[in-house]
């Protein structure tokens, strides 16, 4: 069953990177109740926290502001009419709100991303070093703490703001990379796809919850309630995190010795046994790495475009209130997790079961991953005032985005799995910037809230998606790179 060792891709067809005998082949321990599987899902929920930390702002900068040119008691005027209903309930104001401009919404919607950039390559460095689980646990704790303290940051002015959601940054900085590491212990490589969407689907699905829920906790509390309640939820995570998960299945006091057996062997001829060796000459000179990189900037630039301003979108050229706002604001990511999942499952048959080598699922994934986005994105700029069809091409093209959860977004571990934790921390850095200056160039571009100057946002995202996706088609490859592997293997039949 185990044929990761002879995924081909043009000049490699000749001869598989590595081998294994027949005394190697992993027999294949159930999923159902395994300890693989129950990380996959604790690791989900903790990107679910992650995410939900992340985007809460969003929502709540919405009723954060000062409008004081207030069209209904819920809206507070857009190009398009507004959504109300005959008799709409009551909206608390009971909070504070801030007159903050346009340039400053956007360096305080940008500014997380700003810590976010400085833990990326550490995280994945310490990861290795420290162990992951300690690393991804106490970075969710920290950005919780902060998000506690996030209405209190507020009062005190928007460089107080600006500064508490940097320091979150750097708490969830570590994160992914840290899981990258974890999931190159505890990924068999026929099971990658599936549980690497299992586990990141939380980040979808915190924004799914997050958007909707963050809109009635406005709407009904305050605003502030918004960071009290989801910070608490990043506390509760921590316990759970701290009993139940391990770094290693050999360190694990629970796991059975049929899957230990299992991860283990099918993990033993890819990962380096050169103890703190880490090759970074030819990590930075790799050029499949580099492909990884701009796909991963390109498609965050979309990702993270809508991921600050859907909420001011909406708000702003569509006109729906707090209320309705979050609920639309979520429904593209509710498609994009439930596509993440459907194409994990996709891609694993597809290199399990029907053998196709890995470097063109990666690629075939990505690419419909953003080429389909871009394009959605593009003409949801020329819907109008049609906000049927305006959520519909935003859904769309989210939707499609999470076909490339199983295309680049996990090739880390296919080209270095000993490695994936840096790898993933020197992509996610690049990845990170398009979060640090999308939202500032998005709300800089669009200063009088016009459908002409959103239009000018989408068709920047599209052209830059695109960008990426050829690049990655010309330069991604699918199997473990040579200086990835420091054994007594041999490279020849």
């Amino acid at each position: 069953m185990e044929r990761y060792g002879s995924d081909t891709e043009g000049d490699e067809q000749e001869t598989p990177l590595l081998h294994r005998g027949p005394e190697d082949k992993a027999h294949k321990a159930p999923a159902c109740c395994s300890c693989r599987y129950t990380l996959a899902l604790l690791s989900s929920l903790g990107f679910f926290v992650v995410y939900s930390l992340r985007v809460n702002l969003s929502v709540a900068m919405v009723d954060m502001l000062n409008n004081t040119h207030s069209s209904s008691p819920n809206h507070s005027g857009s190009v398009c009419p507004p959504h109300t209903s005959a008799a709409p309930p009551k909206h608390n104001h009971t909070a504070s709100v801030y007159n903050w401009d346009s340039a400053t919404q956007g360096w305080i919607l940008g500014s997380f991303f700003y810590g976010y950039i400085l833990t990326q390559i550490p995280g994945g460095y310490l990861a290795g070093r420290l162990g992951p689980k300690w690393l991804m646990g106490f970075g969710v704790l920290g950005t919780a703490v902060f998000t506690l303290l996030t209405p209190t940051a507020a009062d005190l002015g928007a460089s107080y703001l600006i500064a508490v959601r940097v320091l979150e940054g750097i708490g969830e900085g570590v994160t992914f990379p840290a899981m990258y590491t974890m999931w190159a212990a505890w990924a068999p490589p026929m099971e990658r796809s599936r549980l690497l969407t299992i586990s990141y689907i939380g980040a979808q699905m915190g924004t799914v919850v997050c958007l909707p829920l963050s809109g009635q906790i406005c709407f009904y509390l305050d605003w502030t309630y918004v960071f009290y309640i989801f910070g608490a939820v990043g506390l509760v995570w921590f316990v759970l995190w701290a009993f139940l998960v391990f770094n290693t299945p050999n360190t694990h006091p629970r796991i059975s010795e049929r899957e230990r057996l299992y991860i283990t062997n099918s993990l033993k001829n890819e990962l380096s046994s050169s103890a703190g060796y880490i090759p970074w000459k030819s990590i930075v000179t790799s050029r499949p790495l580099w492909a990884i990189v701009v796909a991963h900037f390109s498609y965050n630039w979309t990702f993270y475009t809508l991921l600050t301003l859907l909420p001011t979108y909406m708000n702003d050229i569509l006109g729906f209130s707090i209320k309705q706002n979050g609920m639309l604001s979520a429904l593209p990511y509710l498609g994009c997790a439930v596509m993440a999942v459907l194409s994990g499952q996709v891609a694993d048959y597809l290199r399990e079961t029907c053998l196709y080598p890995t470097v063109s699922v990666r690629k075939v994934f990505s690419v419909i991953g953003m080429i389909g986005p871009a394009a959605f994105l593009v003409a949801t700029g020329y819907t109008g005032c049609d906000y049927i069809l305006a959520v519909s091409f935003l859904t769309i093209s989210s939707s499609l985005g999470g076909v490339s959860a199983s295309g680049f977004n996990i090739n880390h571990l296919d080209i270095a799995p000993s490695y994936a934790g840096i790898l993933l921390g020197i992509t996610n850095t690049f990845a990170t910037i398009p979060g640090m200056v999308g939202p500032v160039i998005a709300r800089d571009v669009t200063k009088n809230n016009t459908i002409e100057e959103w239009q000018t946002v989408f068709y920047i995202a599209a052209a830059i998606n695109l960008s990426g996706a050829i690049f990655y088609t010309v330069f991604g490859k699918g199997t473990v790179q040579p200086w990835a592997v420091h054994t007594s293997y041999s490279h020849g039949d």
